[in-house]
């Protein structure tokens, strides 16, 4: 896995955190346990630090990267595939839907969802526990059972997916 020190500050990775060979981490990156970042995912921690809660994934082709502060994606977060997350924070247990963007010193609250293809404006505080749907993100809407089931389950389900890559992926 490429992982690459800048001006001193070098990626931190947790032994039982699982990094697909493919991403790259970059400068003042912390993951910590359980946690996964996926095939061609960039984390690039050149401004700031960022860092990937416990249990959370970064799914492929996702880019995060901070601008000044710290970035935050929280506890069991799942990061779609193809997702932008810059300068940010993430809560805990939220899903952010494959082909979002969420910009900077937005605050994205627990356990909410952020639709497929959405966009989260600069500033954007999106409370827990909705869906947050649109480009620009406006619209606000309670949690659907079968949105709950997505963001109560995906965390789950991609730290044993990511026990099996680490076991059972090999070069061919």
């Amino acid at each position: 896995m490429p992982l690459f020190s800048f001006e001193g500050a070098s990626p931190q990775v947790h032994p039982d955190a699982w990094i697909a060979p493919t991403a790259t981490l970059i400068g003042d990156v912390t993951v910590e346990k359980d946690a996964s970042v996926w095939y061609g995912a960039v984390i690039r921690a050149d401004f700031g630090p960022i860092v990937i809660r416990e249990g959370a994934n970064v799914q492929d082709n996702s880019v995060i990267h901070c601008g000044g502060t710290v970035t935050e994606i929280g506890k069991n977060v799942t990061v779609g595939h193809q997702c932008l997350v810059h300068d940010c924070t993430i809560g805990e247990q939220a899903l952010i839907g494959n082909g979002s963007t969420v910009l900077d010193k937005s605050v994205i609250g627990a356990r909410s969802l952020v639709a497929a293809g959405s966009t989260v404006t600069p500033g954007t505080e999106v409370p827990a526990e909705v869906i947050a749907m649109g480009s620009p993100a406006k619209k606000f809407v309670p949690l659907t059972d079968s949105a709950r089931i997505w963001v109560e389950h995906n965390a789950a389900i991609y730290q044993d997916l990511a026990r099996r890559h680490r076991e059972g992926s090999k070069p061919v």
